[in-house]
């Protein structure tokens, strides 16, 4: 099957998502997934900015992190009950959720509680973030993919290469998660996070199709 790449406006993305349904409660939950280093956080950044200025108010929707839950390296994929519970059971039950953020520097849990708030649209973003655990709760299920070195790259020019023992193990499940569970191939939008061609990348992002046809929010 060709592939197909589209630029898209995250305004028009945004605009989609609010005409969504909201599935976790009356909230529209997205997930921005995909593997380390692919571009994830500037993704949800861009689409928090392109939602915030849909709603009447300019309320920039709340985001959650995973990585601000994991306790560490070995819970790469661990974390999701401390994620329903905190986060989405709260916000599902139309409350405000509250979590502790993990500090990777001092290798704890944070005391402060960060809240987050009933919204019209709350983003989770991070690995596994739309594991097919929390299908049934998303409006929309995001992918965003890059060139393995790439991202090799990108998480050594963030983070030092004093990490590169611990990231190469995380590749190896992260890759082994996606495989088993679907993830890309479930996504409601996949996303180039390195595309080539010139582009306003505040305002655009690269959109990845088989064929024609691109999947719609739910």
């Amino acid at each position: 099957m060709p592939v197909v790449v589209v630029f898209e406006a995250y305004a028009g993305l945004a605009r989609r998502v609010l005409a969504g349904a909201g599935r976790l409660g009356r909230t529209r939950l997205v997930a921005v997934d995909g593997p380390s280093g692919a571009g994830k956080t500037a993704f949800t950044a861009r689409l928090a900015a392109a939602l915030a200025a849909e709603l009447p108010d300019a309320a920039r929707p709340p985001v959650v992190h995973t990585d601000d839950l994991l306790d560490g390296w070995d819970d790469q994929l661990s974390f999701w009950d401390r994620l329903e519970e905190q986060v989405l059971a709260p916000v599902r039950a139309g409350q405000a959720g509250a979590y502790r953020r993990y500090s990777w520097v001092r290798r704890r849990f944070l005391p402060a509680q960060v809240p987050v708030p009933v919204a019209p649209v709350l983003i989770v973003e991070g690995v596994s973030a739309a594991r097919a655990a929390i299908a049934t709760d998303l409006t929309l299920a995001v992918f965003v993919t890059a060139p393995r070195q790439l991202r090799l790259t990108r998480a050594v020019a963030r983070d030092g290469p004093a990490i590169l023992p611990e990231l190469r193990r995380w590749h190896v499940t992260e890759r082994a998660h996606f495989a088993a569970d679907g993830t890309e191939a479930r996504a409601d939008l996949v996303v180039d996070g390195a595309p080539a061609l010139p582009h306003v990348a505040e305002r655009y992002y690269c959109r990845i199709a088989v064929g024609d046809a691109a999947r719609a929010v739910r």
